[in-house]
């Protein structure tokens, strides 16, 4: 019977021993982990860390960029007419200047009559 006990005893101490070996395993693993995670929290923190500064910069840049487009737009908008204007005058300015032509070329072309003296 004491055989029985020891040999029982034994078999607990080893189910006990293999337990506490795993649980130690798994702490380890778990340990690892957490240090990865902290570093990994670390360097996101440091690469984030000035990220809502340079967001708000972008953001006032990107108002910045927007009011000055809207500018240039205006500004095209009015270069636009002046060149829409001046071709409409170079238009109508070779229109006038082929009438011209044509009415000298007209002039030269009429044979001049002769007048008869009463």
């Amino acid at each position: 019977m004491l055989t029985v006990v020891v040999v029982l005893n034994v078999l607990i101490s080893l189910i006990c021993l293999y337990v506490a070996w795993r649980v130690w395993n798994l702490r380890r693993a778990l340990a690892a982990a957490a240090d990865v995670l902290t570093i990994a929290e670390r360097n996101t923190y440091s690469v984030l860390h000035g990220a809502p500064n340079a967001i708000s910069n972008g953001q006032v840049g990107v108002q910045g960029l927007r009011e000055r487009y809207q500018q240039l737009e205006l500004q095209l908008q009015k270069v636009q007419q002046v060149l829409t204007l001046l071709g409409l005058g170079q238009s109508v300015w070779r229109s006038a200047r082929r009438n011209a032509s044509r009415s000298q070329a007209k002039r030269l072309r009429r044979p001049k009559r002769n007048r008869r003296r009463g």
